[in-house]
């Protein structure tokens, strides 16, 4: 095996390892969903708070995590066609010295950098990565958005049964739902769905 065919092989390795954490985080954000129901019923808002917090940072990281699955294999895959076709340049070479120990970190700030490299030693892509780009950027925020946690512990409230007095703006759970549907509707959603069934 070639060099380049051993960092081959490390991509779709990669590939999979993140798609593995994607599904942990989502593993995890049920986890949390439990906690924030048990909190309510026990009336410990604060601790559902918390709860409802950490449970949608999983469900973003696990987005994030599917979302550089998919772009590393793109890359993977272009990598894949310039070994076949000889077409390796010195300077892809370079890029893929730094690889292995990248790839292994899961640290998708990283990744997403080194995908970087990749990207421009290719003329066209067979993938547009622009609309990932834009979410990658909140990949290590610790912050969590104020509405999601909101809905989220309402949703809780519900299915324990509950009446909760938080203060939330009218129409703001539904102008929610609306953005996820639309959202859902988008080219990136579809795929990112495809592959997460592919997985499953």
């Amino acid at each position: 095996m070639s060099n380049m065919e051993k960092h081959l092989f490390n991509l779709k390795f990669a590939t999979k390892e993140l798609q593995r954490n994607s599904k942990k985080c989502d593993k995890e954000e049920k986890a949390e969903k439990a906690k924030v129901k048990q909190a309510i019923q026990k009336g410990n808002m604060e601790t559902a708070k918390i709860h409802a917090e950490n449970a949608i940072r999983h469900k973003h990281q696990s987005i994030n995590f599917l979302r550089m699955s998919a772009r590393v294999d793109a890359v993977s895959s272009r990598v894949q066609t310039a070994v076949t076709m000889n077409q390796v340049s010195k300077s892809m070479s370079g890029v893929v010295k730094s690889m292995d120990a990248t790839l292994k970190s899961m640290n998708l700030e990283k990744i997403s950098a080194l995908m970087d490299k990749f990207e421009t030693q290719f003329e066209t892509l067979d993938v547009q990565t622009a609309q990932m780009e834009d979410t990658m950027g909140n990949t290590t925020t610790l912050t969590t958005p104020q509405n999601e946690v909101d809905t989220l512990l309402h949703e809780m409230a519900d299915e324990a049964g509950l009446d909760l007095n938080l203060e939330l703006p009218s129409g703001q759970i539904s102008s929610l739902a609306s953005s996820v549907a639309s959202t859902e509707q988008d080219e990136l959603s579809q795929r990112l769905s495809r592959l997460r069934d592919q997985v499953s």
